[in-house]
Order: structure tokens, then C-alpha cells, then sequence
């Protein structure tokens, strides 16, 4: 991803101040080399392109550096330059640092000095991208917003995002993912967000982690950048959020549907056809009818939070209802489509216990809602380690429990989620398996002949599974059926 610098350029002896860095020169290059563009790979290097050569596990950027100034690159951040551009008798300048990737934090850190735009971040195990594109749909009611585009929420991606900021953007939206403690607080103490939310505490990361205790407190790290006067959002239907809070200095701000204490409350929560309507209560008042295009009352916490933050930036309620409104979700998240009469639930984005549950929880309601029947293609949800049987076999529990008519089980613990359903309750006969993600044009002949038109199917696996590829191999399949 190369991202133009619009708030500001840069130049050589800019960035070496700003990084701490080392400052080279090369074939008469000057100090005042100006940059107006970061990228990462060097296939995306180019005339004014800062290219940041990050060693990664498979490969070591620094050593595309000639590539990227054989593309026109002239100004590179890295740890080491090789000899064949130092031999090339092309003008560079080269700034050499320890560590790129913490020093692309601190470019953006410096960066975010030239705007006065107010900063959202996201975080949570489940809900969080989702959580943003709410936040960011109601921002952009009132102010001129940008957002994190896509997975970059990494101590990597996410100082690209901040490099993007215009300068007439008066809200920027980041979602902050992590693998490992510390990466929440490095990412919070460059973006230094004025907002601050935790969606909630799952399981995802369990095999990094170890306990859900320890994922609260790399979820907590969001609080570690924000100023003094910042504001923290907590899901209050959380023990270990609620915890915490008790424990932090300043009271932070809760939203709740169950608990009585939240500050946003969501009452009196109904399904629509095509979302949900609920009542907010905060502020010793009452809203009611807030409307979301969304199902799940997963998504009530998602536009809970939200609605907070949009009164946060001191948006008015017609605004923020003007907003929710306006949410669109992202990809593979709960997008809907009619394969030859069948309906398919498209959630193929990731999968955890918990949004499990969730996206199971809306198929049964839309099956109820059409008088259909429910379906789900069930792959494996990844980074549970020691817990992954335990999780898989509770998952197959579940959708015996909530009365899936069919079930196709895809991946390498197909076999367990498929056992726990029918030791639960479903019939064999209903019940599918395959083990190898590979055939996906597999798995979707065994859903076209056990589903009928009128049938509603979930699809939803962790993103390493790649089952949108199944969904594709049945519109291709009912397209030449067509054409037959």
C-alpha cells in the first residue's frame, strides 16, 4: 500500500529528526530530499516515495532497496543499505535506523502533530472493525472523517493510515488489532486518541495470550496514549471491562444492554426485516427508535458505542441517528446474497466463539422472520490454541441448540464441531463434513444438494479458511446450471 502524504511532505533530514535516525547520502543527494508518499513494498516505490524496507519473517525489505530506486525512489527508511544501491551511483538519500517498523511509529507520531482532527480508536476481540464503520457512519453525519481502510490495525498499518490524513479531516477513525501485549499501547501512544473504546473481551488470542485476563489487559493497553482530559469508553456488560474500571483513577464511560449502570443503555431492543430498532437511554433521557441496518444484537453494542462517541464530538441526536443510518458494513461481513433461491449469509470476514454465536443467532432469527430453513457452513476458527477442541465442540453444541436444520462443517476440526451437533441433536443424516479447505468447489456441491430454494445459509470461518471461495463455487455452479 503506498499512501500520499496530504497533510504535509517531508523531507531527508525531516525524517531522520523524527525517527531518531541515521542520515546517508548517496551520489550527491541532498538532505532536502522531499517525500510526498510512504509505501512498503517496493513494486509501489516511485519519483517522491519514501520506501520503508521492514524485515519481515519471510522476506527482508532492505534488500528490495535497489528495486525500489530502480523504480524511482530516492529517499529510504531501513535498517541496512545494500552495497549494489551504494554501487549505482544513483542519487539517495538513506536514513538507517534499529528498528523500521518502530520507526514508522514515530514518523507517525509527528505526523499527527500537523492536524487538530479529534482521534477514535477501536479495539476489542470481536466487533471492532464493525464498531469503527458504525463510529465512522456517524462521524461523517457531521465532520469530514477519515478511517483505517481495510486490516491496516497494526503497529504496521496503522501509522499508514495516519500518513493518509487530509488536512480538512476533522475526525479519524482507527481500529487498533494486536498479537502480542504491548502492541495496543504502542499504537495508543502514537495516535494519542481523544476517544478510546473497548468493545469487549473474547477468546480470540487465546494461543498467544493464554487467558482471557491477560487479552483484557492488551485491550486495556488503548487507555496508555490518551491525553488527560481523553475519554474511555467499556462495554459494561463485561466482568473483566467493569473490573478495570473500577480499578482506573478516572471513571471511564459504559454502554450496556444488560447491565443497569452503563451510561448508554440499549432497551427495548426489536428485529426488523432488515436491522434492528432499539431505545437509548443516557444522559437522564430517553431515545427511542434508534434504527441500525444491521441484524444481531451484536450490532446493538457495535452502534451503542457509536452513538457515544457521537456525543462525544458533540453531535446532536438527529445527527447520530442521521448516522447509524448511514452504516454500511464491511466486506464479508454479513453481506446477503440469492444463489439459485437460496439465501447466503456472506460473514466470511473471521470467526471467534463468540461472533460464532452471534452470526448464528441472526440466521435463526432470519429463518424465523421467512419462515425458512437454517443452514450454516461452519469453518474452523484459528489462534484458540490449547482451547481449540473445547471451542470447536461448543460451537457444534450451539448450532444443535439453536436447531440448524443442516450443517457443513469445513476445515481441520470439521470432525469435532460435527460430533458435538450430533451428540446434541441434529440427525447425521444433516450433518457434513469436510476436512480439506482445499476443495472448496467440494463443499459447495454438498451444500447445493442438500439445500433447497428458500433455504437460508450462513457462512462464516476464520479468514485464513477463505470460505467466500465455497460461496463463489456455488454461483458459478447455479450460473452453468442456468446456462445448461
Amino acid at each position: 500500500m503506498s499512501v500520499d502524504l496530504k497533510l504535509k511532505t517531508w523531507t531527508a533530514a525531516e525524517i531522520a529528526k523524527a525517527t531518531g535516525g541515521r542520515l546517508e547520502l548517496y551520489g550527491g543527494a541532498g538532505e532536502d530530499e522531499v517525500v510526498r508518499a510512504v509505501a512498503i513494498d517496493s513494486r509501489e516505490a516511485g519519483k517522491g516515495v519514501l520506501f520503508a524496507a521492514i524485515k519481515g519473517q519471510k522476506a527482508d525489505g532492505n534488500t528490495f532497496i535497489p528495486q525500489a530506486l530502480s523504480a524511482g525512489s530516492s529517499c529510504f527508511l531501513c535498517q541496512f543499505v545494500p552495497d549494489e544501491a551504494k554501487e549505482s551511483g544513483v542519487p539517495f538519500a538513506a536514513i538507517l535506523v534499529e528498528d523500521t517498523v518502530a520507526s514508522l511509529g514515530s514518523l507517525a507520531s509527528y505526523h499527527r502533530t500537523f492536524t487538530k482532527a479529534k482521534f477514535v480508536a477501536v479495539t476489542g476481540s470481536v466487533g471492532k472493525t464493525t464498531t469503527k464503520e458504525f463510529i465512522y457512519a456517524v462521524a461523517s453525519a457531521a465532520f469530514r472523517t477519515h478511517k483505517t481502510q481495510g486490516n491496516y490495525n497494526s503497529v504496521i498499518g496503522m501509522p499508514l493510515t495516519i500518513f493518509g490524513i487530509a488536512p480538512e479531516d476533522e475526525v479519524v477513525v482507527l481500529e487498533m488489532g494486536m498479537s502480542a501485549l504491548g502492541e495496543i499501547e504502542t499504537m495508543s501512544k502514537i495516535a494519542r486518541p481523544d476517544i478510546a473504546v473497548v468493545t469487549n473481551i473474547g477468546t480470540s488470542h487465546l494461543a498467544s495470550l493464554g487467558t482471557r485476563e491477560n487479552i483484557c489487559r492488551a485491550k486495556m493497553e488503548i487507555r496508555l496514549g490518551q491525553p488527560e482530559d481523553g475519554v474511555l469508553l467499556l462495554n459494561a456488560d463485561e466482568p473483566l471491562l467493569v473490573a478495570e474500571a473500577e480499578r482506573l483513577p478516572k471513571k471511564p464511560k459504559l454502554m450496556s444492554v444488560y447491565n443497569h449502570t452503563g451510561d448508554f443503555r440499549a432497551v427495548n431492543i426489536r428485529q426488523k426485516v432488515d436491522g434492528l430498532v432499539y431505545d437509548l437511554i443516557y444522559a437522564n433521557k430517553a431515545v427511542t427508535n434508534v434504527e441500525i441496518p444491521a441484524l444481531g444484537k451484536h450490532n446493538v453494542y457495535n452502534s451503542l458505542a457509536a452513538y457515544a462517541v457521537g456525543t462525544f464530538l458533540g453531535m446532536t441526536d438527529d445527527q447520530i441517528r442521521r448516522g447509524l443510518k448511514l452504516f454500511v458494513g464491511a466486506d464479508r461481513r454479513q453481506k446477503i446474497y440469492d444463489v439459485g433461491g437460496i439465501t447466503v449469509i456472506d460473514d466470511c470476514y473471521n470467526a471467534s466463539p463468540e461472533s460464532m454465536r452471534a452470526a448464528i443467532d441472526v440466521l435463526v432469527s432470519m429463518a424465523a422472520k421467512k419462515n425458512a430453513r437454517p443452514a450454516a457452513l461452519l469453518g474452523d476458527m484459528l489462534e484458540l490454541g490449547e482451547y481449540s477442541r473445547l471451542m470447536h465442540d461448543q460451537v457444534g453444541q450451539y448450532a444443535a441448540q439453536m436447531q440448524i436444520q443442516k450443517l457443513f462443517c469445513f476445515g481441520m476440526m470439521a470432525d469435532i464441531v460435527a460430533e458435538a451437533a450430533i451428540k446434541k441433536g441434529i440427525r447425521a443424516e444433516n450433518v457434513f463434513v469436510s476436512l480439506d479447505t482445499r476443495d472448496a468447489q467440494g463443499m459447495a456441491d454438498m451444500i447445493l444438494g442438500a439445500l433447497s430454494p428458500g433455504d437460508i445459509l450462513l457462512v462464516k470461518a476464520s479468514r485464513a479458511i477463505a470460505a467466500e471461495r465455497v460461496i463463489e463455487c456455488m454461483k458459478k455452479r447455479k450460473v452453468r446450471k442456468k446456462r445448461g
